[in-house]
């Protein structure tokens, strides 16, 4: 069931899935995603768990009031603000890619409320200064061509990175494609601007403080997250690696079954 809710500087627009009764999951999807992005795997949890799925900022429905509003901190608060007014004082949280990094964000910063993490393909953000200055250039030159070329091109450039290499060749690709064209290029742009690895906070110093158990997935085709996945488990306590067989990068949609197996062992531990 889709829904909007007003909450501070947002109007997010979410769906859920099962009783409200149940131990909720919070589901965060990948740059270029929204709120359908984990329906695959929403199927097999709606009978033991609440999902809620919410399109972040500059994506799906979900409104923002003022550009600053994109920002990591500020969706992270107004994330906090919808499980409140969704009455959900701790949840599950899994997130995709930019959504991971969401994710992680808020466990480090809000531990209370969350009762286990998943993060897929993730990272805490880039190391130094000189990175994130570079990065940050990369996006604004993406954000222009999101805002001036023609959208079709540009997801076809964006999944032509050898980070998508395996989802490329899946039976489900072009209508995943078909899908991501339904999201506005303008606001994907201010996403681009604000809530990327170049300008996000780096989270690597803040690890070894947490608290909550998380599992980090990364495809077995994927070395650069697998790679990240062994740094974060070396700072952070509560935190074990697993490589996904057969996909790369995206992992929930290469191969779902293995991906609903390994939240349903994390969560039932």
């Amino acid at each position: 069931m889709e829904k909007f809710v007003e909450v501070d500087h947002y109007c997010f627009h979410y769906c859920v899935t099962g009783r409200s009764t149940h131990p909720p999951i919070l589901f965060l999807h990948g740059f270029l995603g929204d709120l359908r992005e984990f329906d695959r795997v929403t199927d097999h949890f709606s009978d033991q768990f609440y999902c809620i799925a919410v399109d972040l900022p500059g994506h799906g429905k979900t409104q923002v009031k003022s550009d600053r509003y994109y920002t990591m901190a500020a969706t992270a608060k107004g994330l906090i603000q919808l499980l409140k007014t969704l009455r959900v004082e701790q949840c599950f949280i899994i997130g995709y890619s930019m959504g991971g990094r969401l994710a992680l964000y808020l466990t480090l910063n809000f531990p209370k409320y969350f009762l286990k993490t998943i993060l897929e393909s993730s990272s805490p953000g880039l190391r130094t200064e000189k990175e994130r200055t570079q990065r940050m250039q990369r996006d604004r030159d993406l954000a222009h061509k999101l805002e001036t070329e023609d959208f079709s091109d540009f997801l076809a450039q964006w999944y032509s990175q050898p980070l998508f290499a395996t989802l490329q060749q899946h039976p489900d690709f072009e209508q995943m494609l078909e899908h991501r064209l339904q999201n506005n290029p303008l606001n994907l742009a201010k996403s681009l601007c604000y809530l990327s690895t170049g300008c996000q906070p780096p989270l690597w110093e803040n690890l070894n403080h947490n608290t909550i158990p998380m599992l980090l997935l990364a495809g077995e085709l994927d070395e650069k997250f697998i790679k990240i996945n062994a740094e974060i488990a070396e700072r952070s306590p509560f935190t074990e690696c697993r490589r996904v067989d057969r996909c790369g990068h995206n992992i929930h949609l290469e191969n779902t079954a293995l991906f609903v197996h390994h939240i349903k062992q994390f969560f039932a531990q």
